[in-house]
């Protein structure tokens, strides 16, 4: 079959690769019919996460149909429409019983970096490196869908592919980021980066009550997106977000501050170069700046929820502001199962429509292409989805 491969920093390839198979009694393979970028690539494409292997199939977010199912597949049945969670949960684990799905201690099968690194591993997902499970990831014709019971999910016949696949993971990371921070009626939400995740964020925000949603980027046409679903905009190049916070609080802060840029971040001014310096020397794993801006600019007694990817060390990070302004620090790779039935639901009843992030369509043949608008932002890309 067909896949675009990771072949070495900032180099991708469409090559032909073996056909996914049946390998153990709980898996399914899925024929793909829409996958999309996710910017959590990115780290994997700028050579940032360790453990890739030229060759590896990328992507994680991804709608399709079953087409063979293992023995002991119970719930799903060949020829099935199904969104599939990035995230790979056993179902059995005392994390994933307890709805912590993206910890789930059986998914990985090579935890030994994570435990290193962490303290811990966490679950595998699929495309993204060899610590993380070395699963073959969705840019591609078919994919291998370990425990398909628990982690494919049908997609109503109404919903079409252009908004399910999101349901695999932009929706539902966004969607944790407002639960995380217990978002609820009167709040004011800062949310920083208006990327896929930042978008669902704002929308779940308001779905759950928030009185304003403040969201900041620096691309016109992803800050024109959030405001059309109702948030106010900041873009960073022009104002000082602390300031403009502040003013638009009353002084007091945001009540949440959900981080959705991760260990790439963006920004102006000193700080910035300094991040950039030491990431590029791997002096730091991380760039920092926007979880430090959500850390200084939340209220006292406030949540900051980080949903952004980060792999390890952040620099200067203000664990004084965390401590003395009493805050929450809440994070993790997305749970997504707690939320894809419920989101499958309220896009089957209109209350959810994600395709408007799908702004590329494109053809697998072209991934390379479509990577390079969605890293460069160009042509006003928000997501680029490849149709194999």
């Amino acid at each position: 079959m067909r896949a675009l491969c990771w072949t070495g920093v900032n180099e991708l390839s469409v090559e032909n690769v073996p056909d996914p198979g049946l390998l153990n009694r709980q898996d399914a393979v899925v024929k793909v019919t829409a996958s999309s970028t996710c910017g959590s690539d990115l780290h994997l494409l700028d050579g940032y996460v360790p453990t890739m292997m030229a060759g590896d199939v990328l992507g994680h977010e991804f709608v399709g149909e079953v087409v063979e199912t293992g023995p002991d597949v119970r719930e799903r049945r060949v020829g099935e429409r199904v969104t599939v969670c990035s995230i790979i949960g056993c179902g059995r684990c005392h994390y994933c019983k307890e709805g912590l799905w993206s910890l789930c201690d059986n998914s990985n099968p090579n935890p030994g970096f994570l435990e290193t690194s962490n303290g811990h591993a966490g679950a595998a997902i699929f495309g993204y490196s060899h610590a993380l499970g070395g699963f073959a990831g969705s840019h591609a014709e078919y994919v291998r869908v370990p425990y398909a019971d628990v982690n494919a999910f049908p997609v109503p016949e109404n919903v079409p592919d252009a908004s399910a696949v999101f349901a695999s993971d932009a929706v539902p990371t966004g969607w944790m980021g407002a639960d995380l921070g217990e978002v609820g009626p009167g709040d004011v939400v800062a949310v920083w980066g208006c990327g896929g995740v930042g978008q669902m964020a704002t929308l779940a925000s308001l779905r759950m009550g928030a009185d304003r949603v403040i969201a900041i980027d620096r691309f016109p046409e992803r800050l024109a997106m959030a405001a059309e679903m109702g948030a106010d905009v900041l873009d960073y190049g022009d104002v000082d977000v602390l300031e403009a916070l502040k003013e638009l609080t009353g002084g007091r802060g945001p009540d949440v501050c959900i981080e959705a840029v991760g260990m790439e971040s963006h920004g102006t001014g000193a700080q910035y170069a300094y991040d950039r310096v030491k990431h590029a020397l791997r002096l730091q794993t991380d760039r920092g700046l926007s979880l430090r801006q959500a850390i200084h600019a939340c209220r006292k007694g406030g949540v900051v929820s980080v949903l952004g990817v980060y792999l390890g060390v952040v620099d200067k990070f203000p664990m004084g502001a965390v401590m003395n302004k009493g805050l929450t620090l809440r994070g993790a790779q997305q749970h997504g199962h707690r939320y894809i039935p419920m989101i499958l639901d309220r896009m089957s009843k209109g209350e959810i429509d994600a395709s408007p992030l799908l702004t590329h369509p494109m053809r697998l043949e072209d991934g390379s292409r479509g990577y390079e608008l969605f890293k460069k932002k160009q042509d006003g890309c928000v997501r680029a989805v490849f149709r194999p």
